[in-house]
């Protein structure tokens, strides 16, 4: 009889992948605030970050807080064809795809919250799809952050797709970009306790807090 009390297996992330856009006029919106996280992290863990070619992306290595190898990957493919840089890291490295963390935005997440799951779909996140594909599983940790959705969209019709591309590609207003400052940290303390005590423990903590004091921002 097989025991399912036993405890998970520790999944501690040896290589943490920002989702965005690469070039001057996608910087600071909603979509490349994956690639945010990844600069955040490279700046407090002094780990420097150039373009490999290799990888089709922006990449480098150090120590994380902790003193274990990390790995950090900023994928220069946009967004749709983000799996073939992560696939080329992994393969290159001989990672499994449990220690991938990928750091992206979400829609259905309100401004100053964040998620992190051990697997699961790609929630019509474009990025997550092709990482999805490119590795062959959805069994890899990934860590949400929330971008709002935006307001009044009509139902499924050209003018909504239109509306959620400009949002996505547009700036957080300056009270969300005030909130993103402080998730952004938080972010960082979620990704050092999961090199630490895993993503599980993570979890745990971090998937109930808020940096807003409200859901949403009016």
């Amino acid at each position: 009889m097989t025991d399912t009390s036993a405890a998970p297996e520790l999944v501690i992330p040896q290589l943490i992948v920002g989702l965005g856009n690469p070039g001057a006029k996608y910087d600071k919106t909603r979509h490349n605030i994956g690639f945010e996280a990844i600069d955040l992290l490279a700046r407090s863990w002094g780990i420097s970050i150039s373009e490999n070619r290799k990888f089709q992306a922006a990449f480098g290595e150090g120590r994380g807080p902790h003193g274990d190898k990390i790995r950090l990957l900023k994928p220069l493919t946009y967004m749709n064809l983000s799996g073939q840089a992560v696939r080329a890291t992994t393969d290159w490295f001989k990672l499994p795809p449990e220690s991938v963390l990928v750091i992206y935005d979400d829609m259905d997440l309100a401004v100053g919250k964040i998620r992190l799951r051990l697997s699961g779909s790609a929630g019509g996140q474009k990025g997550m799809k092709s990482a999805i594909a490119h590795l062959g599983t959805q069994d890899f940790p990934r860590l949400r952050i929330g971008i709002d959705s935006p307001k009044n969209l009509a139902a499924a019709n050209n003018a909504a797709d239109k509306d959620t591309v400009s949002h996505v590609l547009g700036h957080f207003s300056k009270a969300e970009a005030q909130i993103m400052a402080e998730v952004l940290q938080m972010v960082l303390s979620a990704v050092e306790l999961s090199l630490k005590q895993g993503v599980a423990k993570a979890m745990s903590l971090y998937n109930s807090r808020s940096v807003a004091a409200d859901d949403r921002i009016a």
